[in-house]
């Protein structure tokens, strides 16, 4: 399984990549520009994405333009499943998580900092664990 890691901030890449690294072929973009480009060539590549964990606030594109971005591609070529995408924040702000699920079509919001163990129940709650 692949996933996208998608943050401006070192300590957090490094910190998110520990978690992941041990169950997927982890990739790290630093803005949400970089992120949407990530995702096409993943298509173009015919290796997609299963999980892509992005945060919102980032210089250039931020997270919800970037996933409103990547739901309008997979939506025009048809692209099933769609990517499990978790949104993650320093913002514990109610209309930021409903613009994210609603607008943006988020699977999972987790604010941070990312704790393992809750990371770890948002992947299994999206199917993502023991695949």
């Amino acid at each position: 399984m692949r996933a996208l890691i998608v943050e401006d901030e070192f300590l957090s890449r490094k910190v998110l990549r520990s978690f992941l690294m041990t169950l997927f072929d982890v990739d790290i973009v630093v803005n949400g520009r970089e992120a949407v480009e990530a995702f096409k060539l993943s298509h173009t590549d015919g290796n997609p994405y299963d999980l892509i964990l992005m945060d919102i606030m980032m210089p250039e594109v931020d997270g919800i333009e970037a996933l409103q971005k990547i739901r309008k591609i997979e939506n025009e070529n048809n692209y099933r499943p769609r990517v499990k995408v978790i949104m993650t924040t320093a913002l514990d702000d109610p209309q930021t998580v409903i613009k994210t699920f609603y607008d943006g079509e988020a699977s999972a919001y987790i604010v941070k900092p990312v704790a393992k163990d809750k990371l770890y129940e948002e992947l299994e709650k999206l199917g993502l664990l023991n695949k």
